[in-house]
This record gives structure tokens, sequence and C-alpha cells, in this order.
């Protein structure tokens, strides 16, 4: 008998699922096309770059290794010191005050109004347009000659400013024309993080006899602090990578040249990199700027990612 119970309580073996059986065959032939080309055009250019930023490369001749010189250069490259301190200043100035305006349009539109879907799209529309016709509304606003911006100035009795021009205005300007095209996004994805609190949460806060401005600062902030870490990642990261802005609306102006504005004041890492690559032929030396701003990249991550600990809850 008890050898009987013993065999009853024995569990069937269950076999052990080859990886490459049929089922897992067909996934992986599914997922091949995407596989080929994350290791074809993201593993492989990135070890091809990495390779490159040791070596002096001109894309006609074959690269010659030189070490840690493409490095050197760029550290005692003052444009480089440049372009880091516009792309800092863009930054600082940008994912506050985008992230702030995404959440207030996400919250004034999250509320039960006529034409909510109008408004909605009206926000969302200039983020599937393309930078060319953003540029060219941004040029009939705050062109030197014939803006609107210097017509209202004017009026005024203030003198014309040449805002993608002047050291001063152009960074404000861009990060201003930035958050216009893109905040629709940041905006939907606040949409999402606020439609996901349960409406227990303020009928609760209500019969505590919280208002308005309790309601939104101890409910609805704690509750999307997970949504607003990752708005202020995604902010972060397109404000360091900013290229197609910048290019179409000061590198490669007549007036500007193809030097970030006057005085390189609108000169990003990105557009000197692809200076470096495309008008100087240097791809080692651009190279070297890519990662070392990959390597600024995931040094800021990281500390956002240490410091979400403090403030960021997903209760």
């Amino acid at each position: 008998m008890l050898e009987l119970s013993t065999k009853q309580q024995e569990k069937p073996a269950v076999k052990k699922r080859k990886w490459l059986d049929s089922e897992g065959r067909w996934g992986l032939l599914m997922v091949s096309p995407y596989l080929i080309h994350f290791l074809v055009f993201v593993v492989g250019t990135s070890v091809a770059s990495l390779y490159f930023s040791f070596s002096d490369y001109d894309i006609l001749n074959p690269p010659k290794w030189t070490g840690l010189d493409n490095y050197e250069k760029l550290f005692e490259d003052p444009l480089f010191y440049r372009s880091l301190w516009n792309t800092v200043y863009f930054t600082i100035l940008y994912v506050p005050a985008k992230t702030f305006l995404a959440l207030l349009l996400a919250v004034a539109l999250n509320q039960k109004l006529k034409g909510l879907k109008f408004f909605r799209m009206v926000h969302f529309l200039p983020v599937i347009s393309s930078w060319t016709v953003i540029a060219y509304v941004a040029d009939a606003v705050f062109n030197q000659r014939i803006g609107f911006a210097n017509a209202f100035l004017t009026k005024l009795g203030i003198a014309p400013q040449n805002w993608l021009i002047d050291e001063f205005w152009v960074i404000p300007v861009l990060v201003l024309i930035a958050i216009w095209k893109s905040v629709g996004y940041m905006m939907i994805i606040f949409l999402a993080g606020l439609q996901g609190i349960s409406s227990d949460m303020y009928e609760a806060a209500s019969i505590d006899g919280a208002n308005a401005w309790q309601k939104f600062w101890r409910v609805t902030v704690p509750m999307i602090s997970g949504t607003t870490f990752l708005v202020v990642i995604l902010n972060t990261i397109y404000s360091f990578q900013n290229f197609e802005q910048i290019f179409v609306m000061t590198g490669g102006s007549t007036e500007a040249g193809s030097t970030g504005g006057a005085n390189n004041a609108s000169l990003v890492l990105m557009l000197f990199m692809f200076r470096q690559a495309f008008s100087f032929f240097k791809m080692g030396y651009a190279s070297a700027i890519a990662w070392v701003l990959f390597l600024i990249l995931l040094a800021i991550t990281l500390i956002q990612f240490k410091l979400q600990k403090k403030w960021v809850h997903y209760d």
C-alpha cells in the first residue's frame, strides 16, 4: 500500500521542449527579418563605428588605426565644448517646459468637453508633419523681414530681431518650435497615464475635502509619476539627438551656412558630428563624437534611473 501511494504521488515527467522544434523554427523564421536588420544595421554598424573612432578614416581610403588620437583631438577641440554646451542649454530649456506643457494639455483634454477629439487632433497634427513643413510655418512667424513676431514688435516700437541668427535668441526660439512640433506626442502618453487612474481615488479625495489643486498634486501627480519619468527620459534623449530641426532651420540656411548659426550659436552635438562626417569626411572623428554622445546619454539615463527611486511610484 505504501509503494502504491508513493507511485500515485509521483508526477509524470515533463518532456523538455526542444528550442528548435516545429513551433520554435516557425517563430524564428517570423522574427528573422528583424533579427537580420538588428544584427546588420544596429550591432554591425555600432561595432564598425567603434572601430572607426580609433582610426583615421575618410571614406575614400581604408581606415588606419590611430588609437586614442580622435578622442584626444575631440577633448581639445573648442567646437566640441561649444556644441556640448548648446546641447545642454537646449535640454535644460526643452525638457521641463515640454513635460509641463504636455501634462497640462493632457489634463485639459482628459475632461468631458465638446469637440474633444478635434482638439486632440489639432495638438497632435504637428507631430506627424515633417520638419520642412514646420520650418515654413516657423519662418512665417520668425522671419526677420516678413515674420509675424517682428511685425508685432514693430507695432510696439521695438526693433526687429534676427530670431534664428542672433546668439541670444536662437536656442530659445528653436526650443519653442520643437515643443510645438512634438508636445502632442507626449500629451498622448500622459493621457494614457491619466486614464489609468481609478475614479475611486478622486472620489475618496473629495470625501476627505480635497479641492481641485489638492487632487491634482496629491492624487494625479503621484499616480502618473511612472508616466512622467518615461516622458522625461524620452524628452532628454530627443534633446540630445536633435538634428533635423537644427539642420533645416539654421544649419543649412544661406545666412548661417553650415556652421549652426552665427558664432555657432545653434551648433549642437549632432550637427557637429554631421559636419565632421559629411562636410570634412572625418568619419573616424565623427564616430568618436557619436560614442562620446552615447556615453553622455547613457550616464544621464543611469542617473535618472537612480534618482527615480525617490519620486516614482508604481503602486
